[in-house]
């Protein structure tokens, strides 16, 4: 292991953390706020990725293919809202449960017939192509630190919004109880919808900053969705803040795993036992950490107000 090596999985964990902050966000609102299960969730990320290919290639400018990407994916989470999830706000979870995974079907179904089944990719925007020289010479590239810029961004967005304004009032009270927040007189239904459809969006910028990074394919969302969930256990469930925090565990301990624990099992075992090991342990490092937490904090680390 050196130090060069070290630092640049810790900066690949943190720019994986904020993808993984950037969809279990939009999941941990609808989630917490709307005690919806939203397995649909990671979909709604493969279709930001496929909508920047459609619309920077349509466009040929990362950040106007960026701002459609966008305006698309808020109105196919309006759509999705209207269509299918407010039937079955109603609903126990087991419904909504073989609802959303339905309509995961569908839409990578959908997404075949229309992109192909072949990966796709969205090329790096011109100005974020190079390299950023760090200590002892390491190059790393320009654009993961621009995402890393982007969501640690949308996040203090996020906290803003949460912490300071009136919407962000109202869904931390609907997070504690919405049966009292619409007793007051808001209305539920469209506080519903728009933090949907932000949420939806939320994993459509997700998907957007990840294609010129991943390959676009079907199903690259399924993944996602379970990390995202890993996140708001960990975090906390309704907690911006949790999951910001949990996601960065996360991203951390998954990269820097798969990265040094075949190392670190040599010093303590033989090369071909510790490579076996190794494989085993890294893929479940991120498990056992939400079993510790969830024996130590069953709430998360950072639960929403009224919710530990």
């Amino acid at each position: 292991m050196t130090t060069s090596l070290l630092i640049v999985q810790l900066l690949n964990g943190l720019q994986f953390g904020i993808l993984l902050f950037l969809v279990a966000a939009g999941l941990t609102l609808v989630f917490g706020v709307m005690d919806f299960i939203n397995l649909a969730h990671g979909v709604q990320y493969m279709l930001g990725a496929y909508l920047a290919v459609t619309f920077v290639g349509l466009t040929s400018s990362f950040m106007l293919g960026l701002l459609l990407a966008l305006a698309a994916a808020l109105l196919l989470g309006l759509a999705f809202e209207f269509l299918v999830f407010r039937h079955l706000y109603e609903r126990d979870h087991l419904d909504q449960v073989l609802a959303t995974f339905g309509l995961i079907l569908l839409l990578n179904q959908a997404v075949k017939m229309i992109w192909g089944a072949a990966p796709l990719s969205v090329p790096v925007p011109e100005f974020l192509s190079g390299n950023v020289q760090l200590l002892g010479g390491v190059l790393y590239p320009t654009y993961r630190f621009a995402l890393i810029g982007a969501g640690l961004g949308v996040g203090a967005l996020l906290w803003f919004v949460v912490e300071k304004t009136r919407t962000g009032m109202l869904l931390r009270a609907g997070a504690s109880n919405a049966p009292m927040v619409s007793a007051l007189g808001v209305d539920i239904r469209k506080l519903f919808m728009v933090v949907f459809a932000f949420g939806t969006m939320l994993a459509g910028f997700a998907g957007v900053m990840a294609a010129p990074i991943l390959s676009v394919e079907p199903g690259m969302g399924d993944a996602v969705l379970i990390l995202a969930f890993v996140v708001i256990v960990v975090g906390g469930i309704g907690s911006i803040r949790g999951a910001f925090v949990g996601a960065l565990i996360v991203g951390l301990v998954d990269t820097l795993g798969r990265s040094f624990m075949n190392d670190l099992l040599r010093l303590f075992m033989a090369p071909a036992s510790a490579r076996a090991t190794g494989a085993a342990l890294s893929s479940m490092l991120i498990y056992l950490v939400m079993a510790a937490v969830l024996f130590v904090r069953p709430e998360g680390l950072l639960p929403a107000k009224g919710r530990s």
